[in-house]
């Protein structure tokens, strides 16, 4: 809570129209903050419903039942920029992104940050769950580095999409809902009475909304038709561009040749030069799509330096953490897996955890044969 000695900070707090951000600010305002109400807007392709004016307006009611001030923030050519077009370059390039990541990096923690910096805020808040700490120093006068943790809520904990965030942005950020579980934040919805206390939850990529990737890429991505194979190389069937497919995926492709007794095929390997994809089983998975080692790209470490190490480690969002070794020389940052891992696809966030500390991440580059890498996981512990 703000103390009484010091001047009150100024908080903008991203009103998204939803549940989360709205009792954020009813959480900052009952602290003592003074807070203003912002609404992002955004770039939305015409071929989209847009439901930014209900979400606005949303947002303006619960500003609105606050008593405080509310403003709308035009981002719109930092998201098609930054998130969009990025995204989709991408998927041209043959690699998976990670939407809303791009979204938290260069709109949320980026673009409006900076704004609501220069409109004479002290900091910004947003709705995501998850929650602020602090390193201890040695020397009690001085403030230590900022962390990321991991929100209570372990079922709604958004830090996987945070990775990218800096020192000089965590500590002009607060996270008012991460400290409650879901459940718990709708109780003080209601208690504050606020207009979207019963508004279900949204879907999605960030403010794009819920959709269909393959066909929100093929208004920017020419198809070209393709050959689905199996695990001997045969076609099966065929696809609309092995670019529109991530490792793991099951649905989107056409098989014509399989039998009754055929199950769910996943996709185990990509080819974007010959456009084929190949497809096997869940049993036949493990002849081919096995990761141990990758190299990162883009990485961050929160807390501003490289550290080689032990992590636990997730490459998908909610995904049960995996325990790796973290190594850096002057090619790059490796990643070996104590246990081979499937459906590792270049483009996505690998997110690195020390207990509930969110340490950074980095892009996923590419996956390395194991025969290529001389030393075993076991070997590498013995060296951390």
């Amino acid at each position: 809570m703000p103390s009484e000695n010091q001047d009150t900070p100024h908080i903008y707090v991203a009103l998204s129209g939803g549940v989360d951000s709205a009792v954020s600010a009813a959480l900052l305002k009952e602290q003592g903050y003074q807070v203003t109400g912002a609404f992002i807007k955004t770039w939305q392709p015409d071929f989209l419903e847009c439901r930014a004016p209900v979400d606005r307006e949303d947002a303006r009611q619960v500003a609105a039942h606050l008593n405080i001030p509310f403003t709308t923030i035009d981002l719109e050519d930092e998201y098609k920029q930054g998130v969009a077009d990025l995204m989709i370059e991408e998927y041209r390039s043959g690699r998976t992104p990670n939407p809303d990541v791009l979204c938290n990096q260069k709109v949320k923690f980026g673009a409006f940050l900076n704004e609501a910096l220069a409109r004479g805020a002290d900091g910004i808040a947003t709705g995501h769950y998850c929650r602020k700490g602090q390193r201890l120093t040695d020397n009690t006068s001085e403030v230590g580095e900022h962390t990321l943790l991991r929100g209570v809520d372990t079922n709604k904990d958004q830090s996987y999409f945070l990775w990218t965030l800096r020192q000089d942005q965590l500590s002009k950020t607060l996270f008012p809902v991460g400290e409650y579980t879901k459940p718990k934040v709708r109780e003080l919805a209601k208690k504050f009475a606020l207009p979207v206390a019963t508004k279900k939850d949204s879907q999605g990529v960030c403010f794009l909304g819920k959709l269909n990737m393959k066909s929100f890429l093929s208004h920017y991505i020419d198809t070209q038709p393709g050959d689905v194979l199996n695990l001997r190389g045969e076609k099966i069937g065929h696809h609309d561009g092995a670019l529109f497919y991530t490792l793991g995926q099951r649905h989107g492709f056409e098989v014509t040749k399989k039998t009754p007794t055929t199950g769910a095929l996943y996709v185990v390997t990509k080819n974007t030069t010959s456009n084929t994809i190949t497809v096997a089983e869940q049993d036949q998975r493990s002849a081919i799509d096995q990761t141990h080692v990758l190299t990162l790209m883009r990485v961050n470490w929160i807390g501003g330096e490289c550290i080689d190490g032990e992590y636990d480690a997730q490459f998908r969002y909610r995904q049960p953490t995996r325990k790796v070794i973290v190594a850096t020389d002057e090619k790059g940052v490796t990643v070996t897996f104590a246990e081979p891992q499937q459906a590792v696809s270049p483009g996505q966030s690998l997110v690195l955890y020390k207990d509930q500390e969110c340490i950074g991440g980095g892009i996923i580059e590419k996956t390395v044969p194991k025969a290529t890498f001389q030393k075993p996981f076991e070997a590498l512990q013995s060296n951390v």
